[in-house]
């Protein structure tokens, strides 16, 4: 039986996305944003709009496939798939799947994009006032855990005290984003340096969280095109080859009430040893790594989980001389992430793993033929994904 695998049948030929704003801030409809980047993604890889016949998303993006097809004239559409799970722990799944739908021959060209417009729809994950709650959220809003920052902190909190992690770790985490992001000019907090004081002066939103240890809000769009490697090789840009991905959740992670056997975890326990395994490498051929912050304490969780050290080692590899281009040891979220860059829900994490193997960010890394997006730490299903250069295969 031959081997399954995407490692290296498809690549990302394009990327694109829009000016990102505060959350409620755009001028325009997320139909229309949606539709700005895929055009900007088709501008950077100098195809036609008309080429693409697949769409793929997640978080239950309001941009309908074939409504998206219809405004673009697309003479037809083969695939369109949507992650299951909300926030973003399918940003790298969803690429998965349109990767998974060329290498199946059920689509040539597939967009993967994600759009948010919050002052049109009102905020992503906003209560309704249903008067009513089910599911997991019954067993914690009675007792006050209502917001993601309450929810995600105690399972942080039980990681730090387990393998001694201190506060200055997410602050490195914070930091490497913010340094990054004054680098980038697309970036919401371009010109908006954090220091150590700075840090350490914000107010708690719930411990271990300060302010800036929690993602930001955010409009926009991004999306990226995926073809063949085959085709890929005649195109515009570097083809940036899909070396490997993986998606899931491991055993129980899901229980009610909080109750997963492995409690302080990301989440990727197993899913990181299926996309090394598909990828065909190791933490040391990485050289550069954009991890999903919907708070700094599950970065903390997804580095280990992924194997760049024991947890017992959080505090000596997590400072900011080992975290930033291009010196540091393991250069990380180098456009500055969900905490300074932009919160499209970790879109714009695999948008900045494309430039970084491309070799056109402006945080680059020296080691960049292989980096790798992890996406929705401490949510499932979470999921993750290994891009690499033609060098790397």
């Amino acid at each position: 039986m031959s081997e399954r695998t995407l490692r290296g049948k498809v690549a990302v030929v394009g990327i694109g996305e829009t000016e990102y704003f505060k959350h409620g801030q755009s001028p325009e409809p997320e139909f229309k944003l949606a539709l700005r980047a895929i055009l900007a993604a088709c501008g950077d890889a100098g195809i036609s709009a008309h080429e693409i016949d697949g769409f793929a998303s997640y978080s239950d993006d309001r941009s309908d496939a074939v409504r998206l097809a219809t405004a673009l004239g697309l003479p037809r559409l083969r695939s369109s798939t949507m992650q299951w799970g909300g926030g973003g722990g399918g940003c790298c799944g969803a690429v998965a799947n349109g990767a998974a739908a060329i290498a199946t021959g059920q689509a040539d060209c597939v967009v993967v994009f994600r759009s948010l417009a919050q002052g049109q729809f009102g905020r992503f994950g906003q209560n309704s006032a249903s008067g009513t709650i089910s599911g997991e959220r019954s067993y914690l809003v009675p007792y006050g855990v209502i917001a993601p920052p309450q929810r995600f902190a105690m399972r942080v909190m039980r990681y730090m005290h387990e393998h001694g992690v201190r506060q200055e770790a997410l602050r490195a985490i914070a930091m490497a984003s913010y340094h990054h992001a004054q680098n980038n000019p697309r970036a919401v907090m371009h010109g908006k340096p954090l220091s150590e004081e700075r840090y350490d002066a914000s107010r708690w939103i719930v411990e271990p969280f300060h302010l800036f240890d929690c993602c930001m809000e955010n409009d926009g769009a991004a999306a990226l095109i995926l073809m063949d490697a085959e085709r890929a090789r005649d195109l515009r840009q570097k083809p940036v080859y899909v070396l490997g991905a993986a998606s899931g959740a491991s055993e129980r992670f899901g229980s009610q009430a909080h109750n997963s056997p492995d409690y302080a975890s990301a989440n990727f326990t197993t899913v990181a040893r299926d996309l090394y395994r598909m990828a065909r490498v190791s933490p040391a051929d990485v050289g550069v790594v954009q991890s999903y912050e919907n708070f700094t304490g599950g970065v903390i969780m997804a580095l280990a989980e992924h194997g760049f050290f024991e947890p017992g080692q959080a505090n000596d590899f997590l400072t900011l001389d080992n975290l930033t281009a291009p010196a540091g040891r393991l250069p990380l979220n180098t456009s500055g992430g969900n905490l300074a860059e932009c919160y499209m829900h970790g879109f714009e994490l695999v948008l900045e793993a494309v430039r970084q193997v491309r070799g056109t960010s402006t945080n680059q890394a020296p080691r960049n033929d292989v980096g790798l997006v992890i996406g929705g730490p401490m949510v499932a299903p979470s999921s993750n994904l290994m891009l690499g250069s033609a060098a790397a295969l």
